[in-house]
C-alpha cells in the first residue's frame, strides 16, 4: 500500500495525505481472498481415509474412562421421613 503525503496540483488544489493500493493490487487481492475460501469451504467436506489409501473409516479408539463407583452406590437409598409431628394444613385430602 503506498501511502501519499500532502501536495498541491498544478491547477491549485490542494489534496490531503492519502494511502492508495499499488496498480493491479485490488485485483491480485481479489483472487486470493477466492483462493483462499475455496480452500476453507473444502477442508470440511473431505473424507478422512486410513492411511494405506483404502477409503475404509479407521475404528474409533475405545473409551479408557474406568466407571466410577462410591462405597453404597448400590443399595437403595434411603426415603427421607417426615421431621414434624403435627399436621401440615395443605396435606390434607380433600
Amino acid at each position: 500500500m503506498v501511502h501519499v503525503k500532502e501536495y498541491v496540483r498544478a491547477d491549485g488544489t490542494k489534496v490531503r495525505a492519502h494511502s492508495r493500493w499499488a496498480a493491479g493490487a485490488r485485483h491480485e487481492m481479489t483472487i486470493l481472498a477466492a483462493v483462499a475460501l475455496v480452500v476453507v469451504g473444502f477442508a470440511g467436506t473431505t473424507k478422512a481415509g486410513s492411511a494405506d489409501g483404502s477409503g475404509k473409516q479407521t475404528p474409533r479408539p475405545r473409551s479408557t474412562v474406568y466407571p466410577v463407583k462410591f462405597p453404597g452406590w448400590d443399595r437403595p437409598r434411603p426415603q427421607p421421613t417426615p421431621t414434624v409431628s403435627y399436621p401440615i394444613p395443605w396435606d390434607r385430602g380433600h
